[in-house]
């Protein structure tokens, strides 16, 4: 079972979409396995975004995601990542195929609502600034014989 992280940005909070979009994962069928309502401080969002460190749009990326609530999100599922990108869509909202979180709820290039993992790898990593092992928790909703066929990755 492949594990992503998701975050819920700031101006997803501020505008009141975190049911309608936590809603969309769990239609498509992942689970939830750990989730948080939390602000990032700078020392956080440092380590988040440490790859982008150094290019010009690094302090943007901090100030935004420190700028309010966030909901940090490890969803798991059969290929969870790749799923959870297309659901989110195209980075910036204009761009955004309709039917794709951002497509449908962004119109802008800064503020673009969600981050997902983009690699197993960053998945990894990303996961472990946000959650403790014991945090995450496994289990089979009885709905996954219905959306998840064993063998069907």
């Amino acid at each position: 079972m492949e594990r992503t992280l998701i975050i819920l940005k700031p101006d997803c909070t501020h505008r009141r979409l975190i049911g309608r979009i936590i809603q969309r994962f769990e239609d498509k069928g992942l689970t939830i396995a750990g989730m948080k309502l939390m602000h990032i401080d700078e020392t956080l969002a440092g380590k988040h975004y440490a790859p982008h460190q150094g290019k010009p749009f690094y302090p943007g990326l901090i100030e935004y995601i420190t700028s309010g609530p966030v909901v940090v999100m490890t969803l798991a599922g059969p290929n969870a990542i790749s799923v959870s990108r297309k659901l989110m869509g195209k980075t910036f909202g204009f761009e955004a195929e309709p039917g794709t979180i951002r497509g449908d709820f962004g119109m802008s290039k800064t503020y673009n609502l969600i981050h997902g993992s983009d690699s197993p790898e960053s998945a990894a990593t990303e996961i472990a600034l946000y959650f403790k092992p014991e945090e995450l928790l496994e289990y089979a909703p009885v709905t996954d014989t219905w959306t998840n066929k064993p063998g069907e990755a």
